[in-house]
């Protein structure tokens, strides 16, 4: 290869691009309008606008990638994660195109993007597995159906997903319904497809993954381990490499299912074979991602291997660097520092940053998406930035984290960072002698943080802007007074003057109404769903009454809008 097309935005459209320099090839950047003024547009050495509009407008439109990639002149593509990065489809319209597809070929990804064949394929090779249904659930009576027979808790799963999308569990029968309607609707927002299938729930788990690196020449080898328990609505915030308090027996299970899975589907690429570990020492077999891992620099950082260059090494159709499994060099940890505000139900806060002043130092790492000045916009994922920490030992790597995270200084939006400083004080993270968290920790045990306060972001003294040329950005800065369109802080969500007003509590979509116009409401109910930054959000009756609606489902709105009235 030697010009990559970045098929995705952000921070790790900057790992990538910085990869392909290392590689020595040339990198081409795609935006649209939102991001006009975001880093990965300027990091690589080309950029390309996409044009208005949300993800499927833009980073989800296949033909306008391609015709870019042909544009530029690009002989590969690389997807990054999320978005189109395990859309078999996209594989093969880059391969059609003629192009190098630096990933798994498109029949593994289907394959294994396919969570029912992806359990067939973990049984037929002796991985460990909890019961499930045998094919997809065709509505929610059938689910609350296998609910009865099977019993609970339940995990409710897009087949055809991933990265936490799409997915629910259910602890109480009367939700089962809800919730099964609930991850139909984001599977089909997030993959375009809403089959889902149900397995049983193990109780307090921990998520436990390996990284896998195949090559076409047959060489499937395991990188190690992390641990990713510490989620939000299914999502990860912190992860960690290797992960520990594992028995031998353990990690030796997890390397040798992880190996045999990928080996078995005839896995090329790197890819993430996951678990969950119970608390009795019991695994089963979770999922394969077929693409990179946002976690992926906690095992560059603990095996020297660049895990995003070996990818374009696979594609180029090169052997492994790396032929057996590294002895770990240490520990590290990656906290995601999203636009989020923990103490508010890690509600998203799009925005401008005011202020992104990140730690310093041996051991620090850090890959962001952003900086001061830069705009979080509220069509996309949440992430800004990932700070990575290594140390010699876990405890060392965890004294190291806690400086780095009092260092770590982001204004105009609010942020993730209270809650890491939280976690790295409570013992049940900490872990002297073993960990007592596990994937719904946070919404169950986790005492909480307070909410941010709101900062209006600080007015700028320039207004910057660029002219593309070619694919090639051209900066351009001019007083701010000039400006027709003065640089303004995000709207605050709105204090309720109105005693019946029901306020949106963030900016997004209007998704879905849980009740009926005109019915009765308690105090409390959830009525209605709001879709921001790839997440739903419940807004809740804040008093009993009658419910009138204001809005019909997919109407765009602003943080602090009047949604409905309960008179």
């Amino acid at each position: 290869m030697k010009k990559l097309l970045i098929a995705n935005r952000g921070e790790i459209a900057i790992r990538i691009a910085r990869a392909a320099r290392d590689y020595g090839i040339a990198s081409v950047a795609i935006y649209s309008d939102a991001d006009a003024g975001a880093l990965h547009a300027e990091r690589a050495d080309e950029a390309y606008g996409l044009g208005p509009g949300e993800a499927a407008q833009t980073y989800l439109d296949i033909e306008k990638i391609l015709a870019i990639a042909r544009r530029a002149g690009a002989d590969a593509v690389h997807p990054g994660y999320g978005l189109l990065s395990e859309r078999a489809e996209f594989a093969r319209a880059v391969l059609d195109a003629g192009l190098i597809w630096v990933g798994p070929p498109p029949a593994v990804i289907a394959m294994l993007g396919d969570k029912l064949e992806a359990r067939r394929i973990a049984a037929r090779v002796g991985a460990p597995l909890v019961k499930g249904s045998e094919g997809p659930i065709a509505s929610p009576e059938d689910a609350v159906a296998f609910a009865c027979g099977a019993g609970l808790p339940l995990v409710i799963k897009a087949a055809f997903g991933g990265g936490g999308r799409g997915m629910k569990v259910a602890h109480r029968l009367d939700d089962v319904g809800e919730l099964f309607e609930s991850a139909r609707r984001e599977a089909v927002a997030a993959f375009g497809r809403g089959e889902c299938y149900i397995e049983q729930f193990l109780e307090r788990p921990r998520h436990v993954e390996a990284q896998i690196a195949a090559d076409s020449h047959g060489h499937v080898v395991v990188l190690g381990t992390r641990d990713c328990s510490l989620q939000r609505r299914n999502q990860k915030l912190v992860e960690e490499a290797p992960a520990p308090f594992l028995t031998e027996a353990q990690r030796a299970r997890i390397h040798d299912a992880a190996r045999a899975i990928c080996a078995e589907a005839g896995y090329v690429g790197m890819g993430t074979v996951e678990f969950l570990a119970s608390t009795d020492g019991a695994l089963s077999f979770l999922e394969v991602n077929t693409r990179l891992q946002v976690e992926h620099p906690v095992t560059e950082e603990t095996t020297g291997v660049d895990i995003v260059l070996e990818q374009l090494r696979i594609a180029d159709g090169l052997p492994l660097s790396i032929t057996e499994t590294p002895t770990p060099r240490g520990h590290a940890f990656e906290f995601r520092i999203n636009a989020e505000d923990p103490g508010r139900g890690f509600l998203p806060t799009p925005g401008r940053i005011a202020r992104f002043r990140p730690p310093t130092g041996p051991g620090i790492r850090l890959d962001a998406g952003v900086e001061t000045g830069s705009e979080v916009p509220p069509l996309y994922d949440s992430m800004m930035a990932k700070l990575i920490v290594s140390a010699p030992t876990r405890r060392e790597a965890l004294a190291r984290a806690r400086r780095a995270l009092a260092e770590f200084e982001i204004e105009g939006v609010a942020s993730t960072l209270p809650f890491h400083r939280a976690v790295l004080e409570d013992p049940a993270f900490v872990g002297e002698d073993g960990l007592g968290i596990f994937t719904g920790w946070i919404e169950t045990e986790f005492a909480g943080v307070p909410p941010a306060p709101r900062v209006d972001p600080a007015q700028g003294q320039l207004i910057r802007s660029f002219i593309e040329i070619d694919g090639k950005r051209h900066d351009l800065a001019l007083p701010a007074l000039f400006s027709a369109l003065p640089m303004a802080p995000p709207d605050p969500p709105a204090e309720r003057t109105d005693e019946t007003a029901v306020i949106a509590p963030i900016p997004g979509r209007l998704q879905h109404w849980l009740v009926e116009d005109g019915s009765a409401v308690a105090a409390g109910d959830a009525i209605a769903l709001i879709e921001a930054m790839k997440m739903e959000t419940r807004v809740l009756a804040h008093r009993t009454g009658r419910l009138s609606r204001q809005l019909d489902p997919g109407a765009t709105i602003a943080a602090g809008a009047t949604l409905a009235t309960i008179s």
